[in-house]
């Protein structure tokens, strides 16, 4: 009986914890953490589930790194934007060139799973070095270009601006040896076909310079690959968050939306009252269970009191006897 009263104590306090909220982190380091996104299972999205990472600086004095993780490896997230118009991320690749590294045999180029809601964005531009005449036919970028570019998806502009002006050094292919072309890729598998016939590549971005930046509205580019992402609208997420400050996220063996406040979970908001989800099948599980060890109990009982009023039958042919029996 008291292993059968462990094991039900054991059984209560598994579907009690199982049935705890996930604690939602709202940053990763410097970079903030909002719905879509997340990087705790049960958190943001079921879209994004397992997308983003937090891991810790190699260096003691930096704070961690968030990375986005795709099927070419985990890539360090520069910023984040969560604007309903505007929402993306930018990544760093260190298999690119710039002017403090330059690496001439990339392993991995970033590429991107296209089942998920992340999509290269159209203000990446993607510069390849040293690639081979061969193989890669290089050519002026023709004048239409500029009204038309989706015509000139086919050959690699050698006359492109940003060959001329690297971001750090705009000098870098001027006097070196390196030749430089221009191709925006229609899917990143485009960037690894393209790197079996150039040496590396550089990923850059379109950003626009705000006022408090010295610009007013003038187009710069750095270093690194845009990946712009939606924000799915919902009323229950919205309602989540309006009604008692809850936290966006969902079930996470069915997918469902939660409404997550502090330590208790709500299908609807955190106003609306706790543990709305999962608490009627957790008091039915152990409701069932205590039932079930009462039952045992009972019919163990049962047995023990027949056993005692059962006859006891003496064996004169054997050892059971007092007459014949040794001691």
């Amino acid at each position: 009986m008291a292993a059968a009263s462990l094991f039900l104590l054991s059984t209560i306090s598994f579907f009690i914890s199982s049935s705890s909220t996930t604690s939602c982190r709202s940053s990763c380091g410097l970079l903030p953490i909002h719905y879509p996104l997340s990087i705790d299972d049960g958190c943001g999205s079921p879209l994004y589930r397992h997308l983003l990472s937090c891991n810790a600086s190699l260096s003691n004095n930096s704070p961690p790194i968030l990375l986005l993780r795709t099927p070419s490896g985990s890539y360090p997230i520069i910023s984040l934007s969560y604007s309903n118009q505007d929402s993306h991320l930018i990544i760093s690749d260190p298999s690119m060139w710039t002017c403090k590294a330059l690496s001439p045999f990339p392993q991995a180029p970033f590429s991107l799973d296209t089942s998920t809601r992340f999509s290269l964005s159209s203000q990446n531009s993607f510069l390849f070095l040293n690639c081979s005449p061969d193989t890669v036919v290089i050519e002026r970028r023709p004048a239409l270009c500029d009204k038309f570019p989706d015509r000139c998806g086919s050959s690699c502009d050698s006359d492109a601006y940003l060959c001329q002006n690297f971001p750090g050094c705009p000098n870098l292919i001027a006097e070196s040896s390196n030749t430089c072309c221009s191709y925006f890729p229609t899917a990143m598998e485009s960037v690894r076909k393209m790197l079996r016939h150039c040496m590396g590549y550089v990923g850059l971005y379109w950003r626009v310079k705000e006022s408090g930046d010295g610009g007013d509205g003038d187009e710069v580019a750095e270093y690194g690959i845009r990946v712009d992402f939606e924000i799915p609208v919902m009323a229950k997420c919205r309602n989540c968050v309006e009604k008692g400050n809850g936290t966006c996220g969902f079930d996470t063996v069915t997918g469902n939306f939660l409404c997550l406040c502090g330590g208790e979970n709500s299908t609807t908001s955190c106003e609306d009252g706790p543990w709305k989800h999962r608490a009627s099948a957790v008091v039915i599980a152990v409701s069932a269970t205590v039932a079930s060890f009462v039952g045992l109990a009972g019919f163990g009982a049962l047995i023990c009191y027949l056993r005692k009023l059962r006859p006891n039958k003496v064996v004169t042919g054997g050892v059971q006897s007092n007459e014949n029996s040794l001691f």
